[in-house]
């Protein structure tokens, strides 16, 4: 498999990632929502959500996960589209996704923040460093 197919599918796992904190979300609001007899139109915009719903850790990572990972994307769509896609690169789009899912797994479960953020300053840090490598190491086009 090549560095392009390799990098797609850290990509692939992102998406994967993100539907399955969707999966979690829907569960955990429904749930809760039944519990609580909430009816859905009582929950109809984000301030009648946050005083009504308590569970919100699943809620809170899916919108993160449309936050700094956009930039991820992003990196990816580049490297692909100039078929600039070294091995390091790759390597660090693996990790930056090993990151996320740790992130997710900390802020869905548990939610130590402490934990968290360390988990997401290194995947801060890793996704800063892939985006200087690729522009640094991009060859001159004529």
């Amino acid at each position: 498999m090549g560095n392009i197919q390799l990098i797609l599918a850290s990509v692939l796992a992102m998406v994967l990632l993100s539907f399955a904190v969707a999966m979690r979300l829907l569960y955990v609001r429904v749930q809760e929502m039944k519990e609580k007899r909430i009816h859905p139109q009582a929950t109809s915009n984000s301030l009648q959500s946050a005083a009504r719903l308590h569970n919100v850790q699943a809620s809170d990572n899916f919108r993160n996960l449309f936050e700094v990972p956009v930039l991820f994307y992003a990196l990816v769509a580049c490297a692909v589209a100039v078929s600039h896609v070294p091995g390091w690169l790759v390597a660090g789009a693996w990790l930056f996704v090993g990151l996320r899912i740790a992130h997710s797994a900390i802020q869905c479960t548990y939610n130590n923040v402490m934990h968290r953020f360390s988990v997401f300053l290194v995947g801060f840090v890793v996704l800063v460093a892939s985006w200087s490598g690729f522009v640094t190491t991009l060859p001159a086009r004529p």
